[in-house]
């Protein structure tokens, strides 16, 4: 990094973190989720650099890191705060709503891209395998606010959601397995590449959760233990949030999300009441940290590319909603009642961070994967759901409160 960019980096992450302060107070009185403004002061900076560049390729790496901790602490909390038991109690009907979600959903981006948008078949399965995904970040910070995330139906939405980053994730695997085959390629079998990749990935996922359990089980007490009986210790939960990162960094190198990762190193440590006692202590760097993962997404608008995408971008994010709403609405209504069918069916709305995983991996390809117009009107999905689901569910948790089990 240039020298003169490190002064200026620095000055930009402190007027920011006063910014996020401001915000965060500011749209509390207005009774609007402070990821809202997060996501806007990440376009507004993207805007500014528009008009009077500052945004260099090693301020916007940095700005990247900081989104992926931002992330990893949201999740992070999230799983801390999970009741266990309730969420493998509501395994069973989370998988009929995620298979009707996922195939609704994902089928339905694939069709409209294909035959009523035109698109060529390798970007309308990129557009179908990124709109099964859900940014679960985006509306548990609205679920965590109105403090419903450890109700019924809070633990159901976040066992889907999870279902489908995994999901996402495995269609991704087996898209990348198939393109060769599907752009002609010869000498590759689409059926052995399709099945030597779900293997792999099925046996990391094994392996993944084998070692979060004996972690928990046989670790995870005598480190909290140790951390809590050191009479000159620093905090102990920087030590647990230090094993949040590694975990979740684990689950990154092995084909996995971060979000996933950082879920299930909550998760471990959620089983021990004198963890979850020092979530008070977390508080200051989830607040530090988690505003950027949504500055993130709005930096990652780029305004030139919105216009030539406006109708695309239209046309998706009406399928993007719909196909939520409906996938998720018809099969929650068999397993709870109607309101919960309903505020579930909007928390799985927002598309943010796999979904523009999944468009990323296919843009790096090239324009036969996913042209540059395909993508932005991508990132328009990701921001509109992003900036509209929390605002409705939001008012629709204040109506209907959910009560934590």
């Amino acid at each position: 990094m240039e020298s003169y960019s490190i002064p200026i980096l620095i000055l930009l992450l402190g007027f920011i973190i006063v910014a996020g302060i401001l915000i965060r107070c500011g749209f509390k009185k207005l009774g609007i989720p402070s990821l809202i403004g997060f996501i806007l002061l990440g376009f507004l900076l993207r805007l500014i650099d528009t008009q009077k560049p500052f945004l260099n390729e090693q301020t916007l790496d940095v700005f990247e890191l900081l989104a992926q901790i931002g992330l990893i602490t949201l999740l992070f909390r999230v799983g801390l705060e999970s009741n266990l038991k309730g969420l493998i109690k509501q395994i069973r009907h989370a998988s009929l709503i995620w298979v009707g979600n996922v195939l609704f959903s994902g089928v339905m981006g694939v069709v409209v891209a294909y035959y009523l948008l035109r698109l060529e078949l390798i970007p309308s399965l990129f557009i179908g395998v990124a709109l099964t995904a859900t940014s679960v970040g985006i509306s548990v910070s609205v679920w965590q606010e109105r403090r419903a995330i450890n109700s019924p139906t809070g633990e159901l939405l976040i066992d889907v959601a999870e279902m489908d980053d995994i999901t996402g994730i495995i269609f991704m695997v087996l898209l990348f397995s198939a393109v060769p085959v599907l752009r002609g390629v010869e000498g590759t079998s689409l059926w052995s590449s399709l099945g030597h990749s779900l293997g792999i990935l099925f046996l990391k996922l094994v392996a993944f959760g084998v070692v979060c359990v004996l972690f928990s089980r046989y670790v995870e007490k005598h480190i909290t233990k140790f951390m809590c009986g050191m009479k000159h210790s620093p905090d102990p939960m920087l030590m647990i949030a230090a094993f949040g990162f590694i975990i979740a960094s684990l689950a990154a190198l092995l084909g996995f999300s971060f979000a996933l990762g950082a879920f299930f190193a909550g998760l471990v440590f959620s089983r021990d009441p004198d963890a979850v006692k020092l979530d008070s202590s977390f508080e200051t760097l989830y607040d530090f940290f988690t505003p950027f993962f949504f500055i993130g997404i709005g930096l990652s608008m780029n305004p030139q590319s919105l216009t030539p995408a406006l109708g695309i971008g239209l046309v998706l994010l009406l399928t993007a909603v719909v196909g939520k709403l409906i996938g998720n609405a018809v099969f929650s209504l068999t397993v709870t009642g109607w309101i919960p069918s309903v505020l579930i069916s909007i928390s799985m709305v927002p598309r943010a961070e796999i979904a523009m995983v999944v468009m990323q991996r296919g843009k790096e390809l090239g324009e036969w994967a996913v042209p540059e117009k395909t993508f932005s009107a991508m990132v328009m999905v990701a921001l509109a759901t992003s900036l509209l689901a929390p605002l409705i569910l939001r008012k629709g948790l204040k109506k209907w409160p959910q009560r934590s089990s």
